[in-house]
């Protein structure tokens, strides 16, 4: 499952994986560019016991004796004291950085390596290095200033010009850039998307919400100017969409079929409005008796939607202003009938809470196939949840890449408490490559109110959709 995971999330952001590897190899490239090459030079020297005047036993003690000094010699080649001999002016310490030095395991054969930018100073260092030493040992090893030395160092290997530099490699430098950036853009994306609570897809909301998923409804770029599927003669896949959520609603329950649904979601901004006047829409396409009721008392915008007009609704018949049949209005080629909100009243919650209410509800119920409820989210305010107590079932409009997962939780839990019957979820606004998409438009907000600010259209549909002629 694992790798399933990663495989999906490499999928998605190969782009930016892509764009990480050249960043990677680019960097990589003006790296290796603009650092100095680097040359080594090596000269190996033997260590060795003058026993021309002690016979064969001192020579094999003398022998023996500069064996157990060759690891000691070998710290001494880059003392200050021998580096500072072929510094000429030069920085002895970080002359001393660049000169290496290692005895040669079971033998008593040094090793001096100098490393340089220019590769004919890196062996003329190198030699001069060998016989500095070798005056150093001589000067040193003597029992008496006038004895000769007991300790010879003799240049077996001089140091020869390089003809390659070790250092930089560009293959390998670029190879390295480019595995480190994935490396990072790989962690990069899983953190990011382990710390992303957002819904993205369709399984995770089944689990959080724990109802089915009813509709995957994708993301068009003409849906805010066209929010409602009746362009193209309802050929796109934003209105197919559409007719499998109108097929899956028919069996969500045999025995328990709902006339009066409430469509809400968690947050404003994630499309509950297009998802009521669209499931209507089609379920009048398919000779339904529909009635949509624009109950979001706060910031109606199923007019808006439709080009009718909204100034008298649901609010004028539950104050007892006027008669139910006079505000209903029949809209469109499907006769889609509906009923708008009416004017903003000052106290939304307790209206839609009230008996009339349940009046109304059930005088629709009796005349109509269906009666879809467009109501305001669940998570701001409490007209929907009393909404939900009354009619027969709920259905959550969920926006991909907006809505969080404790959000649907919430909200699941709130339909609960009030014994709501939450019949699915609806996955909103899924683009076709999954992105992620933030933004939070229609301005709801947790304010939520009723100030003037309300009779602006919404974001999400900027331009309302001309009614059709009956």
């Amino acid at each position: 499952m694992e790798l399933l995971y990663y495989a999906r999330l490499m999928r998605r952001y190969w782009p930016l994986l892509l764009l990480s590897v050249l960043a990677g190899v680019g960097t990589a490239h003006v790296v290796t560019v603009n650092t100095p090459p680097r040359y080594l030079a090596s000269i190996t020297m033997l260590v060795s016991a003058d026993a021309r005047e002690g016979g064969l036993s001192t020579a094999l003690q003398a022998g023996a004796l500069s064996q157990q000094r060759v690891q000691s010699y070998a710290t001494l080649l880059t003392s200050r004291q021998v580096v500072g001999r072929i510094a000429r002016g030069e920085d002895v310490t970080d002359l001393q950085a660049r000169i290496t030095a290692d005895a040669i395991p079971d033998t008593t054969l040094l090793r001096a390596t100098v490393a340089d930018s220019v590769p004919v100073r890196a062996a003329a260092r190198a030699n001069a290095l060998g016989t500095a030493f070798a005056q150093l040992i001589d000067r040193i090893e003597r029992p008496t200033p006038k004895s000769p030395p007991t300790i010879r160092v003799t240049v077996v290997d001089e140091a020869e010009v390089p003809k390659e530099p070790v250092a930089p490699q560009p293959l390998t430098n670029m190879a390295l850039g480019a595995l480190i950036a994935l490396f990072a853009a790989v962690t990069g994306l899983v953190l990011r998307d382990r710390l992303d609570t957002t819904v993205k897809t369709a399984e995770t909301l089944q689990k959080v919400a724990r109802s089915s998923i009813l509709g995957v409804i994708g993301y068009e770029r003409d849906a805010k100017r066209h929010p409602l599927i009746l362009r193209d003669q309802g050929r796109s896949s934003r209105a197919e969409a559409f007719r499998s959520l109108r097929t899956n609603l028919q069996f969500i329950g045999v025995d328990r079929q709902p006339k009066s649904l409430v469509v809400t979601s968690c947050l404003p901004g994630e499309g509950k409005s297009s998802t009521s006047a669209n499931l209507a829409i089609t379920m009048a396409q398919a000779g339904w008796r529909v009635v949509l009721v624009d109950a979001d008392l706060r910031r109606p915008s199923v007019p808006r939607y439709l080009g009718i007009e909204g100034g008298t609704g649901l609010t004028d018949v539950l104050i007892e202003r006027a008669r139910l049949h006079d505000v209903i209005q029949t809209w469109g080629q499907p006769g889609l009938s509906v009923l708008p909100s009416g004017r903003i009243p000052p106290n939304p919650s307790e209206l839609l809470g009230s008996r009339g209410m349940r009046s109304v509800l059930a005088q629709l119920t009796e005349e109509y196939d269906m009666v879809i409820i467009d109501a305001p989210p669940l998570l701001p305010v409490t007209d929907a949840a009393a909404l939900g107590a009354i009619c027969d079932g709920a259905l959550l409009v969920v926006r991909h890449g907006k809505t969080r997962r404790e959000q649907v939780l919430r909200a699941g839990e709130l339909l609960s408490s009030i014994n709501a019957r939450l019949v699915g979820t609806v996955l909103n606004f899924v683009p076709a490559k999954h992105g992620s998409y933030y933004g939070y438009g229609y301005g709801y907000g947790y304010g939520y109110g009723y100030d003037a600010a309300a009779q602006e259209a919404p974001p999400e549909t900027p331009q309302p959709q001309a009614p059709i002629p009956v």
